[in-house]
């Protein structure tokens, strides 16, 4: 090769090497072969998808009897050779080598001739390595750009989940930052019953995993953890004859396991199949394993709040909880309904059957009271015997429906047979008033519902009246 040659090889090594971006060489490569060989024709057989030009002639390497002498190109390192007689051209396969492997093989045609031309080969060759060379730099440079992102990402999520921030406001930061990361659809984090007979969707999993339609996907990610305990990376599932014309091909689930035991896992799903890459599988174990003991103390934080608002023994939220709740109402609520509830002779009930079956009872009244409920009224234990309900946004008349349906499922359900009766009370803006007050009113009414007849309703009001 000539002197003119090698300066203009250095000029194109210059060149080529002046970029981290594999996008931005590909290009540079074909300008070059066509300013240097206009008369050619070339192929770039790559072996890696990370470029995004469709504009250039590239094609997937793939391993078949057609790309033979290419495959040989690839899999030697070396210069390979192939010519057609019928069609009159001849053909050099160049590899695209950097240190550490080979990326690809540059095809470059030469017509009518039989053999390629020999004063052309030492040229193309290190044309070729010198791109391969260029390439590996620029792949380095991206792996390394993507190490760094995933270890901020990492990093990132571990500090919010160390924060001491509520669990809601926790999985919702985590639940943005893998959709954005990973290009998600739906990004759903489940916590185990203790039995593992259920996995529960927690708040700032996308709405989603909160429908019907993701149960079959939950609950097949489900049965595939607890069989084998092991991350999912699932490219091409098809689940849609079972999920009402929804369909999720790829999907990636992660376990979260403390002291070797199954708490809970993380799914993400897209709808296009083979959509995550096998790096963003390895991201997401590391972004699990990591965020584990801060998800489990997230998750325990708030199971220790519940036990805190939550009476030990009928389930019911404390009266503190109660109290705040109804606080907190009257100050951005328009109205709302207080009932206070006795059970009727629960000394008697002791006295005559034993504290056990009077805790039963009490039992058996807290849940027909969470049953009569919407979810966002508190049923609460005031205390002993006595059971209470807010009712926040509700009028007086529908409060009152409650309680005297509340009163006669009691009556009718409970055994041993006992009744209950109930003082109700209501606040409204137009009327000064305070919380405190609220809850006198429905004690006068219960102390009279009590002293005249019992299993009845008693309604608050200057002038307080049964009904």
């Amino acid at each position: 090769m000539d002197v003119v040659k090698y300066k203009e090889l250095f000029q194109i090594a210059k060149k080529l090497h002046s970029s981290l971006d594999v996008d931005v060489i590909l290009g540079e490569l074909f300008v070059t072969l066509q300013e240097v060989y206009p008369n050619f024709s070339y192929f770039l057989l790559l072996s890696m998808d990370t470029y995004s030009h469709s504009d250039l002639p590239i094609i997937e390497l793939e391993y078949d009897s057609e790309n033979i002498v290419a495959i040989k190109a690839f899999a030697s390192g070396n210069v390979q050779f192939e010519s057609s007689h019928f069609e009159k051209h001849a053909i050099l396969y160049a590899p695209l080598k950097g240190k550490q492997g080979v990326y690809g093989v540059l095809q470059v045609i030469a017509p009518e001739t039989s053999e390629f031309p020999a004063m052309e080969v030492e040229f193309i060759a290190l044309f070729s390595e010198c791109a391969g060379g260029a390439l590996e730099n620029a792949q380095l440079h991206q792996q390394s750009q993507r190490t760094i992102s995933d270890l901020q990402l990492i990093n990132e999520t571990s500090h919010q989940l160390n924060s001491n921030r509520p669990m809601a406001e926790t999985f919702t930061f985590m639940s943005t930052k893998i959709k954005t990361s990973f290009e998600a659809e739906e990004v759903g984090f489940f916590l185990f019953s203790q039995d593992q007979a259920k996995a529960k969707a927690l708040p700032g999993s996308t709405s989603y995993f909160f429908t019907r339609q993701a149960r079959v996907y939950i609950d097949y990610i489900k049965g595939k953890l607890q069989k084998g305990n092991e991350p999912l990376f699932i490219g091409d599932l098809n689940l849609s004859e079972k999920n009402y014309g929804t369909s999720f091909h790829s999907i990636m689930a992660v376990p979260v396991v403390v002291s070797k035991k199954l708490k809970g896992f993380c799914i993400i799903m897209h709808r296009s199949p083979y959509f995550f890459s096998f790096d963003s599988f390895k991201l997401l174990q590391s972004l699990v394993h990591h965020s584990s003991l801060a998800l489990t103390n997230s998750i325990l934080r708030e199971e220790l709040k519940i036990l805190v608002t939550t009476d030990h023994l009928t389930k019911l939220h404390s009266r503190k909880f109660l109290d705040d709740k109804i606080q907190r109402s009257m100050k951005k609520d328009e109205e709302g309904t207080f009932i206070l509830i006795d059970i009727d002779n629960f000394k008697e009930i002791n006295d005559t059957h034993g504290h056990q079956i009077g805790d039963e009872v009490l039992i058996q009244v807290a849940n027909l009271i969470r049953g009569n409920i919407r979810e966002n009224d508190v049923g609460a234990r005031w205390g002993g015997e006595e059971l209470a309900i807010y009712l926040p946004k509700v009028p007086l008349d529908t409060g009152v429906a409650i309680a005297k349906r509340l009163v006669k499922k009691v009556s009718e359900c409970s055994e041993p047979h006992i009744t209950v009766s109930c003082g109700v009370s209501y606040w409204n803006k137009e009327k000064h008033d305070s919380y405190q007050y609220v809850f006198k009113r429905a004690d006068e009414a219960l102390y009279i519902a009590k002293e005249t007849g019992k299993n009845k309703v008693v309604i608050q009001g200057d002038n307080i009246r049964a009904s």
